[in-house]
């Protein structure tokens, strides 16, 4: 006789082979062109993650802004075009929901954070977070992220020989650790000081390890909506111990007990340090009956966005106040989004900077200046001893450099840390396209008709380098496109409308062609997304980015490797898409799997700033 587990592991089984070939057995509902299946089986889809940016860029490049892709678990639409976009995510986004597979998941990962949450609850987190990340909030945290900054740099800097000569130094370890010390001191109010500890403690070593494994677990993630719709929670745990069992031998195994192990230990450090920062609050001196101006973070009333958001939470109306679950869901989500997604594009920053020595060598320069204008009484050559304070450019000093502004612009549109997205149809509609495609008989269309069920893969990549908005050097890494554009603020002006622009300017305002742009909330670009479940924290992640850059362009000089090793070959650093842009040295210098950014540094010299 089988055991009750397994008639249920089986029934699960049965339903996700239902869910994953009954879609082979359907007939095509979307009418749109698109490759060719490369596989009867699996269709097309897979192919967009192994070709990359280059492929999920040429394909809407070939076949327009919507695309026809085809999957095992049946038919998506591939859309980068601007006005479907606005649609889906702004103005009919209550059709196109986030699919279960990223709730489902995001839930069992971080509890009731905003990416696990929809309707009425996803919109009251917002409401109630939406103001801790203000820009005068984010103006007195940048104290907080000067002294990790200092702390990289100097890391670095005594890792160098004094003569000025290069030193090979993998640079994704130390931006990811500076971006965790980052994280957990301005969100938390935690000091992690991972940059100086030779070993991590436990909690933050799990929240490093989360997002590569995430990544390698990517093709599990459909299964777990099916699990938890058929299963009750007793059993869905059962399951859950059972395929995590130490007997089970497969790698992918090992790898979901080494994720259900993170989780866990994730879960019991948020739950200590947000009984830890309930307590602290408890025992302040602010009066909780009065109501905090949670715009305008004081010193003397809060430390760090935990304490900002407890406090708002606090005199907020009984039907308007978060659980504590859905605040430790917030605290989760803010730390990992935060951590993997800055490392990301920090990382990418460093490498273009070091691969292109011209742009290096102006930002160091307009750095340089910023610092002798804000300390003109300090000798220049003070700006470079390594006991030396980091600079003290004020967040407005920070923040209006216009070529280090361009840098962080340009490789956020180029390259996303998210470069794909996804949504369920959850009524049927009709999507309005800006440009027409083709149909799956050749025609020309100028709108999509999307059955109920169906899915959209939004593409981040394709949208950030479409040549109608953006130009014809779109696919093409030039920070100094953005000088000739208005300020930051004029750029990210809130998308309301099909036809809203930002403030009327004097000068070209980029990624607006013919009054046509995307609905994104930042320099009108689809990186942070758009709509109400667009990313909350990008003005604290673009002030982290320019703290630490800053920082690290002002002493240090980054070069691509060119030598070869002991075996004859160069190191060249690729860029793989899984989820994330995951970078590693490419065969057969590296074994193209392990995550890393090696480069030559050395200490900045006088002819570093000359450009």
């Amino acid at each position: 006789m089988m055991s009750l587990l397994q008639v249920c592991g089986i029934g699960v089984v049965s339903v996700a082979l239902w869910k994953m070939f009954g879609g082979l057995l359907e007939k095509s509902k979307i009418d749109l062109d698109g490759p060719k299946k490369d596989n009867l089986l699996t269709g097309n889809m897979r192919k967009m993650f192994r070709g990359g940016i280059d492929n999920c860029v040429e394909m809407a490049e070939t076949y327009g802004g919507a695309v026809k892709l085809t999957s095992l678990f049946g038919e998506a639409v591939y859309l980068s075009d601007p006005l479907a976009l606005y649609h889906v995510l702004v103005k009919d986004q209550h059709s196109f929901e986030e699919p279960d597979t990223f709730i489902v998941t995001n839930k069992a990962m971080f509890g009731e954070g905003l990416i696990a949450t929809v309707g009425e609850q996803h919109r009251k987190q917002r409401k109630l977070l939406n103001p801790v990340f203000s820009t005068s909030n984010m103006r007195e945290l940048l104290p907080t992220l000067q002294p990790i900054a200092h702390k990289l740099t100097s890391i670095i800097a005594s890792k160098l020989p004094d003569d000025g000569s290069y030193k090979e130094i993998d640079m994704l370890p130390w931006l990811s650790r500076s971006a965790l010390d980052g994280v957990c001191q301005a969100i938390l109010g935690y000091p992690s000081n991972s940059l100086e500890a030779a070993e991590n403690d436990e909690y933050t070593e799990a929240l490093r390890m989360m997002g590569p494994l995430i990544s390698r677990l990517m093709s599990f993630r459909p299964y777990a909506p099916m699990i938890v719709r058929n299963l009750s929670p007793y059993w869905t745990m059962k399951l859950v111990d059972l395929i995590t069992a130490p007997w089970m031998p497969t790698e992918k195994m090992r790898e979901m007990r080494e994720m259900r192990r993170i989780v866990e230990i994730m879960d019991s450090g948020s739950k200590k340090a947000f009984a830890e920062k309930k307590a602290d609050i408890a025992t302040s001196a602010t009066p909780f009956d009065m109501k905090p101006e949670v715009g305008d973070l004081k010193p003397s009333r809060a430390k760090d966005m935990m304490d900002i958001m407890l406090k708002a939470n606090s005199v907020s109306s009984s039907s308007e106040r978060l659980t504590d679950a859905e605040l430790l869901g917030q605290m989760n989500v803010m730390v990992f989004a935060g951590l993997d997604t800055t490392t990301s594009a920090l990382s990418r920053c460093v490498y273009l900077l070091a691969k292109n020595p011209h742009a290096q060598a102006r930002l160091r320069s307009e750095i340089r200046d910023a610092v002798r204008s804000t300390s003109p009484a300090k000798d220049a050559s003070s700006i470079f001893e390594h006991e030396n304070p980091l600079l003290n450019l004020s967040y407005d000093e920070l923040m209006g450099l216009p070529f280090l502004d361009g840098v962080v612009r340009e490789t956020l549109r180029l390259y996303p840390s998210l470069p794909l997205m996804g949504r369920k149809v959850t009524k049927a509609t009709t999507l309005p396209l800006q440009f027409p495609v083709r149909s799956s008989s050749g025609a020309e269309v100028s709108a999509i008709a999307m059955h109920e069920k169906s899915f959209v893969v939004i593409s981040i990549l394709a949208a950030n380098r479409n040549r109608t908005i953006w130009g014809d050097d779109a696919n093409e890494w030039k920070p100094e496109r953005w000088l000739s554009s208005p300020a930051g603020s004029e750029m990210d002006a809130p998308f309301d409308g099909a036809e809203a622009l930002p403030p009327k300017s004097s000068s070209p305002i980029l990624g607006v062609k013919d009054g046509i742009r995307y609905p994104g909330v930042y320099s009108n670009m689809m990186t942070f997304l758009g709509g109400s479940r667009s990313c909350i924290g990008f003005k604290f992640a673009e002030m982290e980015m320019k703290e630490i850059l800053a920082a690290l362009m002002l002493r240090l000089h980054f070069v691509l490797l060119t030598e070869p090793d002991t075996n004859g070959h160069v190191k060249e650093v690729h860029w793989e898409l899984k989820g994330f842009h995951i970078p590693v040295v490419k065969p057969p210098a590296g074994d193209g799997v392990t995550p890393q950014v090696p480069l030559n540094v050395r200490l900045v010299q006088d002819e570093d700033f000359i450009w």
